[in-house]
């Protein structure tokens, strides 16, 4: 009933093979539109919508930022670049001021 056919990714244009056995899985679940992207740009894009998490489950490393706690003067880290607009606290001197 089904045969193999190929598409064009809608993202990066290449063709991909969407094979009989892929069709007769998608007919079984019930999903009406054949898929609009090759099997890598679904990895990315399915990565993306994770969060950063990649195929180990596990979150990609955060670029974090050395900068100088504004109430107390100790160095820390942070996970933005700042801006030198706003000030900046350290774990301990954010939770206090969240208090």
């Amino acid at each position: 009933m089904f045969e193999d056919k190929y598409l064009a990714c809608k993202d990066c244009g290449s063709e991909f093979l969407f094979s009989a056995s892929e069709q007769e899985f998608y007919a079984e679940k019930g999903f009406e539109n054949e898929p609009g992207r090759c099997p890598s740009c679904r990895r990315a894009r399915k990565q993306e919508r994770n969060g950063g998490f990649g195929n180990s489950g596990r979150r990609e490393e955060r670029v974090m930022f050395k900068t100088v706690c504004a109430a107390c003067g100790q160095e820390t880290t942070v996970p933005f670049e700042p801006t030198g607009d706003r000030p900046v606290y350290c774990r301990d001197c954010f939770q206090a001021r969240r208090r």
